[in-house]
């Protein structure tokens, strides 16, 4: 393979991925979401193990999804019903595209099923909010419940 150039793989997740996704989505977590969750927010979800469960019983359910490059997990998605429950990328390959691809495979596959899906973003992620409304998504209204408030993002097959 030319020097640049990468082999990218999307995949549904496998039993033996769950080390390599649960220590992606900590990291992800520790490094991106400080700067709009706080430190409290971040240090207790990745301290009490929600991160980690959350990703072990979507795996156990099916629904995940990895990216590879070059064999090297470097982003995964969960799919939930009609919903993008979880997207990450890990850190050190941000702004590669990745991103972009991911997502790509993520509406794919759930578009295959529904006619609309949706993705909940948290309101001061103001770089996830670009990086969805670039890629076609549409801002829809504040989610309030349990925890931090998000806001919903939808899409439709007709013009996505």
């Amino acid at each position: 393979m030319p020097t640049g150039q990468h082999h990218l793989v999307t995949r549904p997740a496998a039993g033996e991925d769950l080390g390599d996704l649960r220590a992606l989505a900590r990291r992800t977590i520790d490094t991106c979401y400080r700067g709009f969750l706080g430190d409290e927010v971040v240090d207790w979800f990745i301290g009490s193990g929600a991160s980690d469960a959350h990703v072990k019983t979507h795996l156990e359910q099916g629904g995940v999804h990895c990216l590879t490059r070059d064999g090297l997990i470097v982003g995964f998605s969960i799919l939930d019903g009609a919903t993008v429950d979880l997207m990450m990328v890990d850190p050190d390959h941000h702004r590669q595209g990745l991103g972009r691809v991911l997502l790509r495979h993520a509406e794919e596959t759930l578009f295959a099923s529904y006619p609309a899906i949706r993705l909940e973003t948290f309101p001061d992620n103001a770089r996830a909010m670009s990086f969805y409304e670039a890629c076609g998504w549409v801002l829809g209204g504040r989610l309030e419940g349990e925890g931090p408030t998000k806001v919903e993002y939808t899409k439709n097959a007709t013009n996505g």
